[in-house]
């Protein structure tokens, strides 16, 4: 059941049978239903999800009602509003489920506690928050120099197969472009 997750810590710490315990007794886990909403904007984000099965998406609404998909968090991905969960002050973003999805989790307080308990969590959290802070450069420069082709070149590089399991409005969403201009740019 915690293969997963302790593979993902594993990439950036090394912990003990002791600290692997500790972090296994507060892990949190819940099955989340396709379309349910784990965070709605201006909540206040409580938790930290990690991706154990399924597909989250990261997105904000506009005013307009229309969607705007800034990550999707398919198996082995972290999903978290930053700011909202750091600050805890109202989610600018809404997570919520693509397929049927489980999650593993941690609360902002159970967090801050294994900071004290296993200090190692804080290298692990610091170098997760420094890797999306990256793509998140990246995917705004990205954005604003390459023609929408390339995007959903790269978008097939980053989440590999995740294109046959969620729907094309909410690629196109992620990519910027409708989905009629998606369904033209997949065909050549």
């Amino acid at each position: 059941m915690y293969e997963l997750i302790l593979t993902n810590f594993a990439m950036h710490i090394n912990l003990d049978t002791a600290e692997t315990e500790l972090i296994k007794a507060e892990l949190q886990h819940k099955a989340v239903k396709k379309n349910s909403i784990l965070l709605h904007a201006g909540a206040i984000c409580r938790n930290v999800y990690f991706v154990n099965k399924g597909c989250l998406r990261v997105f904000n609404t506009d005013k307009e009602g229309e969607e705007h998909n800034v990550l999707f968090c398919p198996e082995n991905w972290w999903a978290v509003d930053i700011a909202s969960f750091s600050e805890q002050t109202p989610a600018f973003y809404t997570i919520g489920a693509l397929e049927d999805t489980e999650v593993f989790y941690l609360s902002y307080h159970v967090l801050e506690k294994l900071y004290t308990e296993v200090p190692k969590l804080e290298r692990f959290f610091r170098i997760l928050v420094q890797n999306g802070f990256y793509l998140y450069q990246r995917r705004t420069t990205l954005n604003l120099s390459k023609t929408a082709k390339e995007r959903y070149e790269l978008f097939e590089k980053q989440y590999p197969k995740l294109e046959q399991r969620i729907a094309q409005k909410h690629i196109a969403s992620y990519l910027g472009i409708t989905p009629v201009f998606l369904s033209i740019i997949r065909k050549t």
